[in-house]
């Protein structure tokens, strides 16, 4: 007997009701025992060996990251991926809520294979380590791992209930200075001060920051301003971190970055060196198409979410990198109130309250159900990638 698509959202439903108290026990497993980017260890090897465990194929580990995986059920397209985020912040654990992201993750992808087993297509459980520094998904995406992909979807706790994620694009870049030392009474005129240049294109950057557009800023730390006191510096470094709402405009204040080095390098005597200190971040795209279906689902569950605040913005994530390549979704669902934030002790202990518990299964269920109309309804794919293009 053909199934209907209510059919299928309502076996779908039914499949992760049954696993609620199964989730919320890896949930909560991951967040007793954090882990940091990259030696995500243990929290890879649990939810890789869920995972197998179902009948899914697990391969790991994935462009070149020991504690990614993918985790396949079925073949070929259409093709629908599950995020799974499940690192820690330094001294404050799960302060932002990724074991709540892959228990949801995981129920999704399970309850999928459960339900569509036999139907065309594929589903994939990613694991993507280090997203508070490292960016594994960026270092996924530039490896192929989404390349045959038609939708990457996941879900974020957080203090407000929003269809999509205002998240913008972000790097941090190195700058040396090289001069030339001496002793700053003894021979002071033989001396190329680095230092002094470094603390110019602090003042440089601040007057250039005045000028730039909402969302685009530099911060920058001093990391090396000489040796002692007595010697004047010949070499001093600073790491400064550039954001801007798009890739565009963030490639764009990595430029005037580089220019004000250079500036500061030939009214100094000194040589600049700039060179990225990490992955880039690109900002996220959403897709409208998906994040409206997750939001109709999820609303089946009392959960209203509403467009983000106008010029609000939620910092970056390496789902950037893969909403550049694939239509992607990355809703926020409240588990806090908005007077709360996360990257706090209070949002930590959030993400292993009753509230992120009654959370969890209907943000799974939604996920899951969206992940289904991705698979079954070729006019739904080929809205979301049309709104892709253009995006």
């Amino acid at each position: 007997m053909t199934r209907t698509p209510q059919d299928v959202h309502d076996q779908l439903r039914t499949e992760v009701a049954g696993r609620a108290d199964a989730l919320w026990e890896v949930a909560s497993r991951l967040h007793a025992d954090p882990e940091y980017a990259f030696a995500e260890h243990r929290a890879a090897a649990l939810l890789a060996g869920e995972l197998e465990r179902a009948g899914f194929d697990v391969r790991r580990p994935v462009a070149g990251l020991e504690t990614a995986f993918v985790a396949r059920s079925g073949t070929g397209r259409p093709a629908v991926a599950l995020l799974l985020e499940y690192d820690a912040l330094p001294g404050l654990g799960h302060a932002c809520g990724h074991n709540l992201i892959a228990a949801a993750g995981l129920g999704a992808a399970l309850a999928l294979r459960e339900v569509l087993d036999g139907t065309p297509g594929a589903v994939l459980a990613v694991g993507t380590p280090a997203e508070e520094g490292g960016g594994g998904k960026a270092v996924e995406a530039e490896a192929g791992v989404f390349d045959e992909v038609d939708a990457a979807l996941m879900f974020h706790p957080g203090v407000h209930d929003w269809r999509w994620a205002p998240l913008i694009a972000q790097v941090q870049y190195r700058v040396a200075f090289h001069g030339r030392a001496a002793h700053p009474t003894g021979n002071p005129a033989e001396g190329v001060d680095a230092l002094a240049a470094l603390v110019e294109l602090f003042n440089v950057l601040n007057v250039l920051g005045r000028r730039l557009p909402d969302a685009s800023h530099v911060q920058g730390i001093v990391t090396h301003g000489g040796t002692a006191t007595n010697i004047v510096p010949e070499y001093a470094e600073g790491l400064f971190g550039l954001r801007a709402a798009t890739t565009g405009a963030l490639d764009e204040l990595t430029g005037r970055l580089r220019e004000c080095a250079e500036g500061v390098a030939r009214a100094t005597g000194t040589r600049a060196e700039v060179t990225r200190a990490t992955v880039r971040y690109d900002h996220f795209r959403d897709s409208a198409v998906l994040s409206d279906r997750f939001a109709a689902h999820l609303s089946r569950a009392g959960i209203t979410l509403t467009a983000p605040a106008p010029g609000v913005y939620l910092g970056s994530s390496d789902i950037g990198n893969v909403s550049a390549r694939v239509p992607a979704i990355h809703p926020f669902v409240a588990i806090m109130d908005e007077d709360g934030s996360d990257h706090t002790p209070e949002f930590a202990a959030a993400a292993a309250s009753e509230r992120a518990r009654a959370v969890l299964p209907a943000v799974t269920q939604a996920l899951a159900c969206t992940a289904a109309d991705v698979l079954l309804h070729a006019d739904l794919r080929a809205r979301a990638w049309a709104g892709h293009g253009a995006a």
